[in-house]
């Protein structure tokens, strides 16, 4: 779980003292700090344990997790790819999607992807309900690793910038909002004020006061708005300036929060002490906070995020009305298309474009939290649409907001280049962009370099043949079979792949040859496969838009038996390629081929030179066919690629 406020600072005083305990009483006392999600010192104690005794699988699992969730994610990957290794999705299955998230923050989306299709092609119909919800997450997630790479490739022009740290710390800044020449944000910086029970500062409320375009030193707010014992965060203003809302939040544990929602008046030039607002704003038991006062139609409008029930799952968007006389209308949940099964946190509403802005974890992203906008159509929100990079990062992007002068925006991000005090990505600093006049419609979308731009994340696209296919024993350099064709024979085989590699092994070995054999066709058979199918939808859409495309290919021989034959046999797996575009959909792509009309679409295949594979370790060895032949090690090389795209002028 991310944690949206602060990075909770725990103390390490207790560790080393006791290193004379037992293994056992090191898990337990692990166990029992997880249990009260104090995720620093469950990490600590497992580690401890883990020094004693490394090979005990339930601990190396309750350790990656300790870990990841105190933001220690090379440690964290680390375990839950040894653990992937060997349990391959039996007892911890969920370690190929924690290895797919770990990998997506790092941006390293290719990597991320193979993770996140494994986990959701293995549990898309499991009965587990918490499973299948996860594999669904996992199929977003590995969409979204394509999605990301387009947004790299499309970056939105706007140039960030980090304030320095006059505003920005070591911990964690956040909530930023801009009035006139004064920056009002939220952070843990002050260490005054100390909770006994958990050990770690309050969040409390500050502002910065700009001079010639610089942000002044900051000042925290006086004890009327950052009241003693609690959390203070969020301030959101009213457009007269004369109304302020804010968050105040108990801790219920190491990380978890429980929020309401006040307001205080400006009379007479003074502020009035913060009243707590009634339900149903507040609803006992549950978390309400991060509001903002959006106008829709010239009426105010107060939005904020709660976990409250009758909403999508986790963390909700909701929104009404502010009436003159205090009162408010009813609260409505902002809807299906802006709100998922996981978390909508940081709404904020701009009246000049009629759009929702908000972070989620679940929508198609970068990783992380994204920002999102969503316009209000016919009073509802439309499906939202991400901000785009660089406004999002691979890791939690929130709190986007717009200064009164609407010339520039401010958001909070975790990313690479935030300050820290021990982990990189532990804490959020506040950043900022200049914006186009908000009354100016967005820049038209160029739809068709986009689909294109996907064409090419795809590529290198590597596609595998069983030994000697096609065609076997044959010197032809075409084939009339399909890649679909060799593909289907392919994959029928995985049972003989599996009793021949898995040939005089026992125990552990065979288990790790047969996960090594599935993994091959599920990784890289099938995603191949998968891949290629996109790719030609991708194409179809393309062509259609009239556009030219250049698909350069490339087979691949062994050196170790480069002979005629092999070149041949290279050259025909090409031609299957050749095939599977040439017979798609009853011959659609034919008429594109070579296409002489300049108004229309055009494909122009491009075969180079047939390729040496690197001298490889795997045996030639005829007579030793379980390495020769079925070893995984000996199937990757039978290979051929769709090297690259580009467009034709």
């Amino acid at each position: 779980m991310i944690r949206i406020f602060f990075t909770s600072v725990f103390s390490i005083c207790f560790f080393f003292a006791g290193l004379s305990q037992s293994f056992k009483s090191f898990v337990k006392k692990g166990d029992e700090s997880m249990a009260e999600k104090d995720y620093y010192s469950a990490s600590q104690y497992y580690n401890q344990a883990i020094l004693m005794d490394s090979t005990k699988m339930d601990v190396q699992w309750k350790y990656a997790e300790a870990s990841r969730l105190n933001y220690d994610f090379d440690v964290a990957r680390h375990w839950y790819e040894k653990i992937f290794k060997v349990d391959n999705l039996k007892t911890y299955p969920e370690a190929p999607y924690w290895i797919g998230n770990i990998l997506q923050g790092r941006a390293k989306y290719k990597e991320s992807k193979k993770y996140f299709d494994k986990y959701a092609k293995k549990f898309k119909s499991s009965k587990d309900p918490e499973k299948k919800k996860l594999a669904a997450k996992a199929k977003i997630q590995a969409e979204a690793c394509d999605f990301a790479q387009v947004l790299l490739k499309n970056p939105v022009s706007v140039t960030i910038e980090h304030l320095d740290t006059n505003v920005n710390s070591k911990v964690s800044e956040y909530a930023p909002y801009e009035y006139d020449t004064t920056l009002y944000f939220s952070s843990l910086r002050n260490k005054s004020d100390k909770d006994k029970d958990f050990g770690t500062s309050f969040n409390k409320l500050y502002i910065a006061r700009k001079n010639k375009e610089k942000f002044k030193h900051s000042l925290e707010l006086d004890s009327l708005f950052n009241k003693n014992g609690i959390h203070n965060a969020n301030t959101a203003f009213n457009k007269e300036f004369n109304k302020i809302y804010m968050s105040r939040c108990t801790q219920v544990n190491a990380v978890t929060f429980k929020c309401e929602i006040y307001y205080s008046e400006l009379k007479d030039g003074k502020w009035t002490e913060p009243v707590l607002m009634d339900s149903p704003i507040n609803v006992s038991g549950v978390n309400t906070t991060q509001p903002n006062v959006g106008y829709i139609d010239s009426k105010p409008y107060l939005f904020f995020s709660s976990n409250r029930g009758g909403g999508e799952g986790g963390q909700d968007i909701w929104y009404c009305k502010l009436n003159d006389d205090g009162s408010f209308g009813e609260v409505v949940n902002a809807g299906k298309q802006v709100n998922t099964p996981e978390d909508e946190i940081t709404p904020y509403y701009v009246a000049a474009n009629k759009a929702l802005y908000f972070s989620s974890t679940w929508h198609k992203g970068m990783g992380g939290f994204d920002i999102f906008r969503s316009e209000y159509k016919d009073k509802k929100f439309i499906e939202p649409v991400n901000a785009g990079y660089p406004i999002n990062s691979s890791v939690n992007d929130i709190y986007y907001s717009v200064n009164s002068k609407k010339d520039k925006a401010y958001i909070s991000s975790n990313r690479i280049g935030s300050y820290f005090e021990e982990k990189p990505n532990c804490c959020n600093d506040i950043y900022s962009f200049a914006i186009p006049p908000l009354e100016d419609p967005p820049p038209p979308v160029d739809t068709t370099k986009i689909l294109v731009d996907q064409l090419k994340i795809l590529c290198p696209l590597t596609l595998y043949f069983h030994n000697d296919e096609p065609n076997p024993k044959n010197h032809d350099i075409t084939t009339k079979k399909t890649y679909k064709k060799t593909y289907d024979d392919y994959t029928v085989l995985l049972p003989q792949y599996l009793k021949e590699y898995g040939k005089n092994r026992k125990d552990q070995d065979l288990e790790l040859s047969q996960n090594r054999v599935n993994n091959f066709f599920e990784d890289s058979v099938d995603a191949g496969m998968h891949d290629l199918e996109k790719f030609a939808l991708l194409l179809e859409d393309v062509l259609k838009r009239n556009e030219k495309v250049k698909i350069t290919m490339k087979g691949f021989c062994s050196p170790l038996a480069s002979t005629d034959y092999n070149v041949n046999l290279a050259k025909r797996r090409v031609s299957s390629l050749r095939n599977y575009f040439m017979e798609y959909k009853g011959g659609m792509f034919a008429k594109y081929v070579n296409n002489p009309n300049p108004a229309e679409g055009k494909i122009e295949f491009f075969e180079e030179d047939i390729g040496e594979l690197p001298v490889s370790k795997v045996s030639d060895d005829v007579r030793d066919t379980q390495n020769s032949v079925y070893s995984p090690g000996a199937a990757r090389e039978r290979k051929i690629q769709i090297l690259a795209v580009s467009t034709i002028k």
